[in-house]
């Protein structure tokens, strides 16, 4: 069974779902092919209140320590966010969250060529943090909660991870409802590409995410995965960011987030394989590991 999905071709697995192929991303002033092998952003809360890190990495010089620890584990890009944005989670200032995430990234380019994400949906601080080296601007509003954004992003030429939400992080999980999730998703990033792209970002630099967990239920969660091979735009490349989440526990009955990690292993391997190209997760190496292991099996050179 085939079928196409803007200029790519879905080739179908043996498990019946779908692996897209030929997914590229400019990254700087490379493009990444992502078509046999899938990209690790490593998750860096510099934050007091993360749901399943929170408190464990605001000194600097811990934060630099592990981001240099993740990439000798596997990372390609290390994702550094200053505000929460678990369910329930109260909004922090611009200032502080500059404040909390430009000199860890000034300190970790000070020492390393690894890719780095600011995760925040405020201009100034996307604009701040792109000063301090920072190549990409992973945004869970979709570069709608800041008017500023899509202008810092276009004069930047920065890449952009554009996630779809319902609503926002305080009420997201209060009662999410959708007619048709894969199809109001999908809309919303034919929507995105189109209103970005006329405003200056370039598609090269555009990666769309379903936002597992924001604003959706368990079965939305699930739906969403099931059909990635749906929601690819345009050819753009997606990420799946299911580390450690409320799903996983419901799932496998596990409370505590830490404990979760091979449940986001499992979701990472079959991820890759429904049609995820980056993947966000706490726990690199055994994550990258199990990547490399898909992708040593099912990619025929």
């Amino acid at each position: 069974m085939l079928s196409s999905v803007g200029d790519e071709i879905c080739v179908a697995s043996c498990l019946g779902s779908f692996h897209t192929y030929g997914m590229q991303w400019k990254l700087r002033d490379k493009i990444y092919d992502l078509e046999n092998r899938a990209m690790v952003m490593a998750i860096l809360n510099v934050t007091p209140d993360s749901f399943s890190d929170g408190g464990l990495h605001v000194d600097v010089d811990l934060s630099v320590e592990r981001a240099l620890e993740m990439v000798e584990e596997g990372a390609d890009i290390i994702d550094i966010g200053g505000e929460s944005t678990r369910p329930g989670a109260e909004p922090v200032t611009e200032a502080e969250e500059i404040k909390r995430t430009v000199p860890v990234i000034e300190a970790i380019r000070a020492k390393s060529e690894v890719l780095i994400s600011i995760d925040t949906s405020k201009g100034e601080v996307a604009r701040q943090a792109l000063l301090a080296g920072a190549d990409i601007v992973n945004d869970v509003t979709g570069l709608l909660g800041d008017r500023a954004m899509v202008e810092v992003c276009a004069q930047a030429d920065c890449a952009v991870v554009v996630m779809h939400m319902q609503g926002n992080p305080k009420t997201m999980q209060d009662e999410p409802k959708y007619d048709d999730v894969v199809g109001q998703v999908r809309e919303f990033f034919e929507e995105r590409y189109a209103s970005l792209t006329g405003a200056g970002i370039a598609a090269e630099r555009i990666c769309f995410d379903p936002g597992i967990g924001f604003g959706k239920t368990l079965e939305h969660n699930k739906t969403l995965i099931r059909e990635l091979g749906q929601l690819v735009v345009e050819g753009r490349p997606l990420l799946l960011g299911v580390s450690r989440k409320s799903m996983i526990g419901v799932i496998l009955d596990e409370p505590d987030p830490q404990k979760r990690d091979w449940g986001t292993v499992a979701l990472t391997a079959i991820g890759w394989k429904l049609g995820a190209q980056v993947h966000r997760v706490h726990e690199v190496k055994m994550n990258a590991d199990a990547l490399r292991m898909v992708e040593a099996i099912l990619v025929v050179s």
